[in-house]
């Protein structure tokens, strides 16, 4: 449940990218009033453009020949603050007003870059309009693009929470770990008592011993998982293959823990203990159903996702054709 990759975002904006253009056209034809940007009463206009859309972080408004001609209105927090950083500085070289000036067409927006404030991967998108004395001005919008995967995808209020899930997680985890160190400290005490006393020791001992360390193997194996998924790792729970490889670690560890059970089973029946021959033999049979049941399982997931992602694909091309 870590931020999401600059990849993952990436993948995403190119999945919605028509959708995103949509709605970015709608806000620029919200701001295509130029007196918005020299009244300081109108910052109540991007107040409540802050609120819809929270991903929206700078904006500012430039002539024709590229010089910023207002202040920067900055967005943060669904707070707005203006500033005259910008002011006069000449912003004719930048992606946003060469690409609207070599298009001819009314708005541009740019592919995803790193911004240059630290903010993360940002689009900014640009809109000729035309002011009160006939003139052409280019308004320019800078966007999250993060905050905008997210506020689509319907998950900002899940990131709110992320800090107590991760708590929660990490809190789970440590249980786990002290268990293991339990495990290991029984292991470390049987095998004290296998070599101090190998006259007078439970034959059975090494079996206990390799028991308790398969189980302190499998209950660290699923900390580790669930560390790496839940609280290292970004999750994107909007796609099949993130939950399908959670599930295939966990059910992985649990099969790797039963079959070495089973075989240790098998070998105390091999030792004359036949009450253990019926149990290995239901465990190695439960072992073959999990293994087939996971392969099903992935198989069918996969196939599932690949033919999302061709459909997904499909309607990118026929809206982008």
């Amino acid at each position: 449940m870590a931020a999401m990759s600059f990849f993952s975002v990436i993948e995403r904006y190119h999945e919605h990218e028509s959708v995103i253009h949509e709605l970015l056209d709608s806000i620029l034809l919200g701001l295509s009033d130029a007196t918005l940007f020299q009244n300081g009463l109108s910052d109540k206009v991007f107040s409540e453009l802050a609120k819809s859309y929270p991903f929206v972080q700078l904006l500012y408004l430039l002539d024709q020949d590229g010089m910023q001609i207002s202040d920067n209105i900055l967005v943060l927090n669904q707070k707005v603050n203006r500033s005259n950083y910008g002011l006069n500085t000449d912003r004719s070289h930048r992606p946003y007003f060469t690409g609207l000036i070599h298009q001819q067409g009314k708005r541009y927006i740019t592919s995803p870059y790193l911004s240059n404030t630290g903010a993360g991967l940002c689009i900014s998108a640009s809109r000729r309009l035309t002011n009160l004395a006939g003139k052409t001005e280019i308004v320019v919008i800078d966007i999250n693009l993060t905050q905008l995967i997210e506020f689509m995808m319907g998950d900002s209020a899940r990131r709110k929470m992320m800090p107590i899930f991760k708590g929660v997680y990490s809190f789970i985890v440590l249980g786990l770990f002290v268990l293991v160190s339990v495990l290991m400290w029984t292991v470390i005490k049987d095998i004290y008592v296998l070599f101090s006393q190998p006259a007078n020791h439970d034959p059975l001992l090494p079996f206990g011993i390799i028991i308790f360390l398969t189980l302190a193997l499998a209950i660290f194996d699923l900390g580790k998982t669930i560390l790496e998924e839940e609280v290292l790792m970004h999750k994107d729970i909007f796609r099949h293959s993130s939950t399908r490889r959670t599930i295939t670690r966990f059910i992985s560890t649990i099969l790797i823990a039963i079959s070495i059970e089973a075989l240790l089973t098998m070998f105390k029946a091999s030792l004359g203990e036949k009450q253990y021959l019926q149990p290995a033999i239901m465990m190695m049979l439960a072992v073959v159903g999990l293994l087939v049941g996971l392969g099903i399982y992935v198989y069918l997931g996969a196939k599932a996702e690949k033919l999302l992602t061709q459909n997904q694909q499909h309607r990118y091309n026929r809206t982008s054709g």
